[in-house]
């Protein structure tokens, strides 16, 4: 099977890293899902990277088992899942300054909001294409996470994340995705579905204001990595362009 012939599902596509990852995986011949919101910025996004636009809300259910409906009526199957799909809870601010975030004065209402699209909206996809990806002969599926998930870096007072504000959102909902991905790994590691979770690092885009210092391109290089493996390729790992990331 060419690799032209490959579908890949992005979610949260239509800008930031998920469009470079859409843009990137397009370019290596893929059939590329650039998954969105707004149907008009998924459009929008998709005529430019040359893929296809799908509307989906990863926090609406029926939404996402209808999207997964029209991946099946149109392509018949899903060789790549990337969830992409995240949310701060802050806005766009630098990490630094989210003050909203901190656990003695976070809002319930925002930790929930960004748990259910950072980790309840990864499970309700994954599982709604699940069936698309097992008729894939190398399926792989890449959760995008970030370096703020590892309790061993956020522990460390003396670490490179010493400076960030606690977080009782966004890190912990990162942390859980980074579990989650242990779990899907785990079940369907026999399948020989491949699952790892990414830290992209500090890219810049809208999420944080546009403080980050790796480009778009940069941050997506070590998704599109992870979501062409090989058979051989690891299972159940968080991975930065420079390696493992600790858990």
């Amino acid at each position: 099977m060419g690799e032209q012939q490959k579908v890949a599902l992005v979610t949260g596509a239509n800008k930031g890293i998920g469009r470079g990852v859409a843009e990137q995986l397009a370019a290596l011949g893929m059939t590329v899902l650039v998954g969105g919101r707004d149907p008009r910025r998924a459009e929008e996004a998709a005529a430019a990277v040359g893929g296809h636009a799908i509307t989906l809300d990863v926090a609406d259910a029926a939404g996402v088992r209808r999207a997964a409906r029209q991946i099946e009526d149109r392509f018949g199957r899903l060789d790549v899942l990337v969830n992409n799909a995240g949310i701060t809870g802050s806005g766009q601010v630098d990490p630094a300054d989210a003050r909203d975030q901190i656990p003695s004065t976070v809002d319930l209402d925002m930790v929930r909001a960004v748990f259910e699209t950072n980790v309840f909206g990864v499970i309700a996809v994954t599982n709604a294409v699940l069936p698309l990806l097992r008729r894939s002969p190398a399926p792989r599926i890449v959760n995008v996470s970030s370096h703020a998930a590892s309790l061993t870096l956020t522990s460390d007072p003396d670490g490179p994340f010493a400076a960030l504000l606690p977080s009782a959102a966004y890190s912990p909902s990162k942390t859980a995705l980074c579990a989650l991905t242990v779990q899907y790994a785990n079940e369907l590691r026999k399948d020989g579905v491949l699952v790892n979770a990414v830290a992209p690092g500090f890219v810049d885009t809208d999420s944080n204001n546009h403080t980050g210092f790796l480009t778009v391109a940069q941050g997506a290089a070590v998704v599109v990595r992870l979501a062409t493996l090989g058979p051989d390729g690891p299972t159940a790992g968080f991975f930065a362009e420079d390696g493992p990331v600790p858990w």
